[in-house]
C-alpha cells in the first residue's frame, strides 16, 4: 500500500512539475529568449574552435602557394627586382621584322633571316643560346674593387646559305676574336670569317663533303668573303647581326627569368 500511495505521489508530482513547466513556457517567452541567447553564445564560442583552423590552413596554402620555402621567397623577391633592372637595360623593346632587307623569323632560340637576290634565296641563321660574352677583355684594377668587364654582347654562329634551284651554297660563319679570318690576309678586318664550306644538292645529310675555312686558299678565301659581301653580308651587316642577336638574346634572357618566377611563385 505504501508502495502504491509513493507510485501515485511522484506521478502526481511528475505531473504538477510537467505542466508547470509547460504554462510557464507558453504564458512567457522570457525561457525561449534564453535559450536562444545561450545557444548563439554557445554557437558563437564552440564555432571559431572548429573553423579556426580550417582558416589557418587557408593562409598556410594562401602563403605555400606564393612561396613554399625560405629559400624560394629569396629567390622571387630577388627576380623581382632583376626583371626591373633588366628591363631598364634592354636597348630595344621591340624585336624588328626586317634586317637589310632580309625577313626576320622567331622560333624560340632560332633567328632566320631569308630574302631574294634574283634568282637565289639567301637563308641566314643562327641560334642565340651561350653566345653572350664581354665585348671586350676584362680589365683587373688592383686597386679598385670594381671590375670592368666591358658591354655584353651576342656573337653566334650562324649560317648563310645560297640556294639557286636545287643547289645550295653554304656557309659555317663566327665571329672573330682578333683582327683577320682564319684564312684570310691579316690586312683584312674582317669582324667574322668563314669557317666551312659546303656545295650540295637538294637536302643536306653527313654524306655531303664539307672543307675547312682554315685550309683553303687564301686567295680563294678572299674571294669567297667578296662574295658574300655582294650577296649583303658585310662587316657593316655582320655588327647589325650582333646588335639584333644581343637584343633578343636579352629579351629572351627577361622572359625567362619572368617565367622562372611565376613557376617559383606558384603563380
Amino acid at each position: 500500500m505504501n508502495g502504491i500511495v509513493r507510485s501515485a505521489f511522484r506521478t502526481t508530482a511528475i505531473r504538477g512539475m510537467l505542466s508547470s513547466s509547460s504554462s510557464s513556457n507558453r504564458s512567457g517567452q522570457p525561457a525561449r529568449a534564453l535559450w536562444n541567447v545561450c545557444g548563439r553564445r554557445q554557437i558563437a564560442e564552440i564555432t571559431p574552435l572548429i573553423s579556426t583552423p580550417k582558416l589557418h590552413d587557408l593562409r598556410v596554402q594562401k602563403c605555400y602557394s606564393t612561396s613554399h620555402t625560405k629559400a624560394e621567397k629569396e629567390l622571387v623577391e630577388f627576380l623581382a627586382e632583376e626583371i626591373v633592372a633588366e628591363k631598364k637595360a634592354q636597348k630595344l623593346k621591340m624585336i624588328p621584322t626586317t634586317l637589310d632587307g632580309f625577313s626576320l623569323s622567331l622560333n624560340g632560340a632560332e633567328v632566320s633571316l631569308e630574302k631574294k637576290d634574283g634568282t637565289d634565296t639567301i637563308r641566314i641563321s643562327f641560334n642565340v643560346n651561350h653566345t653572350v660574352d664581354a665585348d671586350t677583355e676584362t680589365e683587373m684594377n688592383p686597386s679598385s674593387d670594381n671590375v670592368d668587364i666591358g658591354e655584353m654582347k651576342s656573337k653566334p654562329n650562324f649560317t648563310v646559305d645560297i640556294v639557286r634551284g636545287n643547289q645550295t651554297l653554304g656557309f659555317s660563319c663566327s665571329f672573330n676574336n682578333q683582327a683577320g679570318a682564319s684564312g684570310a690576309d691579316d690586312n683584312f678586318n674582317d669582324i667574322f670569317g668563314i669557317d666551312e664550306i659546303t656545295l650540295y644538292e637538294g637536302e643536306h645529310n653527313e654524306k655531303v663533303y664539307s672543307v675547312a675555312g682554315e685550309i683553303v686558299d687564301g686567295y680563294l678565301y678572299d674571294l669567297l668573303m667578296n662574295y658574300l659581301e655582294e650577296k649583303g653580308i658585310s662587316n657593316e651587316f655582320a655588327e647589325k647581326l650582333i646588335d639584333l642577336s644581343t637584343c633578343y638574346e636579352h629579351t629572351a634572357y627577361v622572359s625567362l627569368l619572368e617565367g622562372l618566377s611565376k613557376f617559383t611563385s606558384g603563380k
